[in-house]
């Protein structure tokens, strides 16, 4: 095996400090130590750490954003750019792929750091100005188009850049608490040795070291730490479980499944920062006893799974895991299981059936998985924001993570940020963070001057918080009193033009295709109201016999029945199946009873309730509405107005967005 954390004694502070661990951090997990047993040992490190934290690096690096999004948005074509533009000047350069740092809306990022000078972070970096941008660089002139700021010295060493802002006051940056992102988009995620610089692993060392199963778990639970995958259960209780049952064999796995729509945050850390989601479940298994682990992760995320496959792959080959790690008696292999993309699947127990080769379908609880899970052993499932958040607990304590946050609900909270918002991406804050503070000045508020209307959170599970509670905290029970949930944490805002009906009819059209199908509640209740959701958005023209009584009935019934699927469905998925109905009922009642009553869509999207029409005064009788209507429900001759006939007319749209200067409108 090569030399580990343990294998070598470099210098008196590694063993007289009360960790066991060295405070000058990279402890040595090299092919071939990276101390000596002489004097200048502490220097050999100090040397060799500065050059992973790259405090102060020898030759200009250049750093890309290379996540999912950043490629998506053309990231791939600007490290060509940038490796031709090195190529042609023949500049000593290296290029540095990184994760996403959370500003997707800024993506591609090119960050650009010289010797003696803190890092420079450039916004929309593509093919056509990269070299532009590294030209200005490297002659020592800060081009201010593209620029979002400077990192800061750790050491104070480095020479900031004269008259150019911290980027940690850009508004994106200065309300955040970086705990569970600190690494991500500033590190390279492919690289252990970048990882240990960066104090990677102590925590893991500390445990195998000084601790035993029980007083870790006994810290978590200390902590606050609760589970960020939705239900918040106390982190530490749920591994008390699993410890206490007995078993020879036991099992930690890590859900990643992530099948919320507009959530990417666990893809977003495990591509930034994979060491530190391993180096959690790790503590985590040794918590529990368990010495196999899985990572459930959906095949939909073939960049995450890489860097994943790469980092275990580097753990086990510096000894991090297999047997008796570090002569401390403690076992551990990590294997990856692909999902198919079933939303159900991201429930615990249907997790579990999966990983066995099963159909992903909830199981009835109890026993709960602590006691029976995987295989019929004792496992613990946390998902990848959870076990992120492992590391610092044990390295600063868990008085250190109960400092910010609830008194409910502590530490820091990962969102992804979306929909009608100016600044979409990562965003992490603490516990009790107003909405307000996330949307309007994190997020930069809703684009085009139109006006906020609601959020929704807990991705299909979750519920809408509407405009006049915009200034609710957030942590796990607040976000309950309204209807709502934390979920994993998505953010989707709406604004004015979002018909809060069609929303509502949009999720459960997800949450109704994605039921397993195992239980009559989930399986016919979500179907039923997706139904009796379709007839309020139908037009008088769409129906035909009895359906508009039915359809009336079925409002009556569309709270009652909401009710009885939460109460008697068998998992948590189906349980918060109608929370986005409830929700939406709840704060936009009128906008329901404008569907129901009137015919109308207030927001003007329900195109099946719209009356369209041409003004006579603006029409120029140019015939595109005229080509474009596929009901031949438009006549008029050519260069005079043209007139909409109501009964060929299937309520489509196309001829609003087909006119070039206005002249239909939809009422």
């Amino acid at each position: 095996m090569m030399p580990g954390l343990m294998d070598i004694k470099c210098c008196d502070k590694c063993w007289n400090s009360s960790s066991k661990v060295c405070p000058e951090s990279v402890e040595c997990i090299k092919e071939g130590p990276l101390c000596h047993e002489d004097k200048d040992c502490g220097n050999a490190r100090l040397s060799r750490v500065n050059e992973f934290l790259r405090e102060d690096v020898a030759a200009p690096v250049i750093f890309v954003g290379t996540g999912t999004c950043g490629i998506g948005a053309g990231a791939g074509k600007t490290v060509q750019a940038v490796k031709a533009w090195i190529a042609e000047k023949k500049i000593n350069a290296s290029v540095v792929e990184v994760g996403c740092v959370g500003a997707c809306f800024l993506e591609p990022l090119m960050d650009v750091q010289l010797p003696g000078r803190p890092r420079l972070s450039f916004s929309e970096v593509t093919e056509k100005n990269a070299a532009e941008i590294l030209d200005s660089v490297m002659a020592g002139t800060v081009p201010a188009g593209n620029l979002i700021g400077q990192y800061d010295s750790p050491s104070g060493k480095l020479q900031p850049w004269p008259g150019v802002a911290p980027i940690s006051s850009h508004p994106f940056f200065a309300k955040q608490t970086r705990w569970v992102l600190r690494n991500c988009g500033l590190i390279d995620p492919t690289s252990l040795d970048e990882y240990l610089a960066h104090g990677g692993y102590r925590a893991y060392t500390k445990v195998l070291r000084s601790m035993t199963p029980a007083e870790v778990c006994d810290q978590m639970e200390k902590s606050g730490l609760r589970g960020r995958g939705g239900g918040g259960f106390p982190t530490g209780r749920k591994w008390k479980v699993a410890l206490n049952s007995p078993s020879e064999q036991k099992y930690m796995i890590c859900n990643a499944d992530e099948g919320d729509p507009g959530a990417f945050m666990d893809r977003a850390v495990i591509e930034g920062d994979p060491h530190r989601v391993i180096e959690g479940i790790a503590i985590a298994a040794y918590a529990i006893g368990a010495s196999q682990a899985y990572f459930y992760i959906r095949a939909e995320y073939p960049l995450a799974i890489q860097r994943l496959r790469t980092a275990i792959a580097q753990a086990r080959e510096r000894g991090l895991l297999g047997r008796n790690i570090f002569d401390s008696g403690a076992d551990l292999d990590i294997k990856i299981k692909m999902g198919a993309g079933a939303f159900v699947c991201g429930e615990e127990t249907a997790l579990m059936n999966s990983i066995e080769g099963r159909r992903g379908m909830p199981r009835p609880r109890p026993p709960y998985p602590a006691v029976s899970g995987l295989f019929g052993k004792p496992s613990a499932i946390n998902n990848v924001e959870t076990l992120a958040n492992v590391p610092d607990i044990i390295w600063n304590g868990a008085d250190w993570f109960s400092s910010i946050g609830t008194e409910g609900s502590k530490g820091t909270k990962v969102f992804a940020l979306s929909g009608k918002v100016s600044h979409t991406g990562l965003v992490e804050v603490a516990m009790g963070t107003s909405l307000q503070d996330i949307i309007m000045e994190i997020g930069g508020g809703v684009p085009d001057g139109k006006a906020f209307k609601a959020v929704q959170i807990g991705g299909p599970s979750g519920g809408c918080i509407p405009s006049q509670h915009l200034d609710l905290e957030i942590d796990y029970e607040s976000l309950k009193k309204f209807g709502a949930m934390m979920g994993s944490g998505g953010l989707v805002v709406m604004d004015e033009a979002n018909c809060m009906v069609d929303v509502a009819r949009f999720f459960m059209d997800f949450i109704q295709r994605e039921s397993c199908g195992k239980c009559i509640p989930c399986r016919e209740g979500t179907r039923r109201m997706l139904e009796i959701l379709d007839a309020i958005t139908t037009g008088r023209r769409d129906e035909k016999g009895h359906q508009s009584l039915e359809r009336f009935k079925g409002v009556i019934n569309l709270e009652q029945l909401g009710t009885v699927i939460k109460k008697t469905s068998l998992c948590g998925l189906g349980q918060t199946a109608p929370n986005p109905v409830l929700s939406t009922l709840r704060w936009f009642r009128d906008e329901y009873e404008a569907h129901v009553y009137e015919r109308k869509c207030p927001a003007k999207q329900c195109k099946s309730l719209l009356a369209f029409s041409i003004d006579h005064e603006k029409c120029v009788g140019c015939g595109l509405c005229t080509k474009a209507c596929p009901s031949d429900a438009i006549l008029g001759a050519k260069k005079s107005p043209h007139h909409i006939v109501p009964e060929r007319c299937i309520g489509c749209g196309s001829c609003m967005e087909a006119c070039p200067i206005g002249a239909v409108s939809a009422e």
